[in-house]
């Protein structure tokens, strides 16, 4: 696609990428599937959290979100903070200039409208912020697409984040209850459409022998593999009094499930979705020394697809863990810690099998695994129609973002260059 002066449409993509969240990866991987597909002549760079990893993978130029290298560590010491301080007063102007030479600037999936993991208002809430408001002042449309969203109770983390999705000129979301906590907070969303994770349009990932959803399973047969995605789990921004007592209760329930799948004979293969989840595999290992247990290096979503599609069962953390399973027609339990996760599994067909993960429970796991496996062939067959629904409104979720967000002949602007 090109502008009406005949120049190749300028599109930046925007996010936590590159930092080592394969969720996030996966979005963006979704999205230049779908660019080199429908918009080949387009130019695609990035403002990201880890550039170098995005240009090395994805073959796309990208910048660094943040002017200071220790944005993510902790300010303790006085020039850190005064860095820090630096840093966000630079990053409105760098912001800016990336933004103005683009034609559209892209939010591919993402939790980027929610805090339900630990989150400070002047991290990415202020970073979003930016972008969008820059968009608005510099007639670059801003477009947040499948992204999640939940109700904030933090007063200055809630502004900037409503305030990021009023001025964006497109907004969809990955759930009903994404679009409904936005309208909560003060957004005008009758023209926001709700589609599903971005992620699902990835190609999808088969083992070598499938099993066939319609062979009726045992569900005494020891010998099938258990694939368990963990996370590096404190709670969300309301629960940091009590992280630790969240951790530890989690850490617990998820080291007893291991070991008695692995006292039935078991396999079990542990998948992260973060490299921050390292540390939970190893205390996994550590506490359950058995050859049956286990772990993968995945180092994108097509790679806990596979682990996923090889294995009779999964019992999963991580919302993009989740969608892996569901996207190979795996049956899996959720260890949820946020309404999202809820939602997913109740959009796909198993609602019934989310388990809280604030109150994880060892016992409770079990009973819910073993019903899981018991409906298997029925769940794969549900799976396996609600993806292909899923394919179809992902086709008309890229429609309608071409049809709002990318220039025209009669609305088109020139890319400007930075001075």
């Amino acid at each position: 696609m090109t502008s009406a002066d005949g120049t190749p449409v300028r599109v930046g993509v925007f996010g936590l990428l590159g930092s080592g969240n394969l969720g996030n990866d996966g979005s963006l991987e979704a999205l230049l599937g779908h660019l080199r597909a429908a918009h080949p002549e387009a130019v695609v760079d990035a403002l990201c959290g880890g550039p170098e990893a995005v240009t090395t993978r994805f073959g796309i130029p990208a910048t660094r979100m943040h002017w200071y290298r220790g944005e993510y560590r902790t300010a303790s010491r006085a020039h850190a903070i005064a860095g820090k301080a630096l840093g966000k007063l630079v990053d409105v102007f760098r912001t800016a200039a990336w933004v103005r030479r683009h034609d559209v600037v892209i939010v591919p999936g993402m939790g980027v409208l929610e805090a339900t993991l630990p989150l400070r208002p002047w991290g990415f809430p202020y970073s979003l912020f930016l972008l969008c408001a820059s968009g608005r002042l510099l007639r670059t449309r801003v477009a947040l697409v499948s992204v999640g969203a939940a109700t904030i109770a933090d007063r200055p983390t809630r502004a900037l984040v409503r305030w990021s999705a009023r001025l964006a000129a497109y907004r969809s979301y990955r759930d009903t209850q994404s679009r409904d906590a936005m309208r909560t907070m003060g957004v005008d969303t009758a023209r926001d459409e709700v589609y599903p994770d971005l992620a699902f349009a990835l190609p999808a990932q088969r083992a070598s022998t499938p099993a066939d959803p319609s062979d009726p399973a045992d569900p005494s047969d020891p010998a099938g593999t258990v694939c368990v995605g963990v996370m590096d789990f404190h709670g969300g921004n309301d629960d940091r009094a009590r992280a630790e007592e969240i951790y530890g209760r989690y850490l617990d329930a998820t080291i007893r499930f291991v070991r008695a799948l692995v006292e039935e004979g078991r396999a079990v293969r542990l998948l992260t979705g973060d490299e921050c989840d390292r540390p939970v595999v190893s205390a996994i290992l550590d506490a359950v020394e058995s050859p049956l247990v286990t772990a993968a290096e995945p180092a994108s979503l097509a790679d806990l697809m596979k682990e996923m599609a090889a294995a009779d069962a999964v019992m999963a953390i991580r919302y993009h863990n989740l969608i892996c399973a569901l996207k190979t027609g795996t049956p899996v339990l959720a260890l949820s810690y946020a309404a999202k996760s809820d939602a997913l599994m109740t959009e796909m067909g198993l609602g019934a099998f989310c388990h809280p993960a604030r109150e994880a429970d060892a016992d409770r796991l079990l009973e819910q695994f073993r019903a899981l496996e018991r409906r298997s062939p029925e769940l794969r067959r549900t799976l396996a129609e609600r993806n292909a629904e899923a394919a179809r409104r992902l086709q008309h979720q890229f429609d309608s973002l071409t049809a709002a967000v990318f220039p025209a002949a009669d609305h088109a602007h020139t890319p400007r260059k930075a001075p």
